[in-house]
């Protein structure tokens, strides 16, 4: 069975986890406020605190987690937050992902933040693509209908199972 991390779990976050859910998925959901624990939990997903600027709590979860979702394409905060989260923490955290079971990576591409951050993230994923043979899967569609936006998240993650079945 395929488990996920949705790392920053929010509204749209939890539309993601339910719809692995119901495609029979393990989810797992991380906030950084104990309110966003009970969203998560409230939605059927297994809540976990966790910074994404601190990629060891990232880290920390992925265990027994198959692909990870980094859905922060919308994030707010101060600019080195957002430059941080889509470049030198990301980079760590994919550098450190090689040693885990972690097999695939979904990136949201579209969104708030500055195309420059993201176009950066999506470098920094495809290096750790080509160098740790970690699937990618660079999602770039508009979040102005969450719902659609979530089932095509949701299908990137499940594309990115079916292509390291693939290749076993």
């Amino acid at each position: 069975m395929a488990r996920a991390l949705i790392v920053g779990c929010g509204c749209r976050g939890r539309l993601v986890g339910k719809r692995l859910l119901a495609k029979g998925w393990q989810v797992r959901g991380t906030s950084r406020t104990e309110d966003g624990l009970v969203a998560i939990r409230e939605a059927g997903i297994e809540p976990a605190l966790a910074e994404p600027l601190h990629p060891h709590t990232v880290l920390d979860l992925v265990d027994d987690v198959t692909i990870v979702v980094w859905p922060f394409a919308s994030a707010k905060g101060p600019p080195e937050e957002l430059s941080a989260i889509h470049g030198s923490r990301l980079e760590r955290l994919m550098e450190r992902l090689i040693e885990t079971p972690v097999r695939g990576f979904v990136y949201e591409m579209k969104g708030t933040v500055d195309p420059i951050l993201l176009e950066h993230g999506s470098e920094v994923l495809e290096t750790a693509g080509d160098t740790w043979r970690v699937g990618i899967s660079c999602v770039f569609v508009s979040p102005r209908d969450p719902h659609d936006w979530a089932e095509i998240m949701a299908g990137a993650a499940t594309g990115l199972i079916d292509e390291a079945g693939k290749s076993i």
